[in-house]
């Protein structure tokens, strides 16, 4: 397999956060992280939370991100398939990034056969034990009803309201828990990985959300991977079809 192109996995770039300044300084060294290995890439898998907030109206969809989004429809174009699972900040999306960008949009864990190898990708959030109260809220976020409730505010109103709340809770998750290794019987999506060991074999997790780079044996012959994020470690994971690793940009 040597010589194969490869296969890249990121998540959690936050963009529009905390202000537009310092998303668009993060904007442009994502852009530069994917233009460095356009040529190499096989496939790319963005595992939610690209923006730090994201609504799609019927004809509007928030201003901005106009490199990322630019950047991501040149390598569609050029036939480098890229997959996009929504996160907890940008899950009402409803068609946008698969009419203009040719990009298949998942709502929810999906299971892909790389090379031989089996995955379980998702971003992440309300899987595993606990967290009752998001697993709540996400049921709602995610109601067509709701949403169309939402979708009747103007669009002024809604994403000011949106963008408040997306950073009330980037404040209130973004502590302690989200940087430090927890251990095995308090990290959710590693409980979540040995839960489904028990019913079918996946040689690698992989998922986003948890903002810590991870890898770590989930058995003996499986590995749950966290690709971090593009806020505080810049870090991603690369499937050459031998080998899956963490990886750190330096520009």
């Amino acid at each position: 397999m040597a010589g194969q192109k490869k296969i890249y996995f990121l998540s959690d770039f936050h963009l529009g956060a905390p202000n537009r300044d310092a998303s668009l300084v993060r904007e442009r060294r994502i852009c530069a992280f994917l233009d460095e290995k356009a040529d190499d890439m096989d496939t790319l898998f963005l595992l939610g939370d690209m923006f730090d907030f994201w609504y799609e109206y019927k004809d509007v969809v928030p201003k901005g991100y106009t490199r990322i989004l630019g950047k991501l429809a040149a390598l569609t174009d050029r036939g480098i398939p890229v997959h996009f699972f929504v996160g907890n900040h940008d899950m009402w999306m409803k068609g946008y990034f698969e009419r203009e960008l040719n990009i298949p949009v998942y709502h929810e864990p999906k299971v892909f056969e790389l090379r031989g190898k089996r995955f379980l990708i998702g971003h992440g959030d309300g899987l595993g034990p606990g967290d009752h109260g998001y697993k709540f809220i996400k049921k709602i976020f995610r109601n067509p009803l709701c949403q169309a409730m939402f979708g009747t505010l103007h669009p002024y109103v809604g994403i000011g309201l949106a963008n408040y709340f997306s950073r009330k809770s980037r404040e209130s998750t973004g502590q302690l828990h989200e940087r430090v290794w927890l251990g095995e019987e308090k990290e959710w999506l590693l409980i979540y990985c040995r839960e489904v060991l028990t019913r079918e074999h996946f040689d690698y997790f992989v998922f986003g959300h948890r903002h810590l780079p991870v890898d770590y044996p989930a058995s003996p012959t499986s590995r749950y991977i966290n690709t971090g994020d593009w806020i505080t470690h810049d870090s991603y994971a690369v499937f050459d079809g031998i080998s899956m690793d963490l990886q750190y940009y330096k520009p």
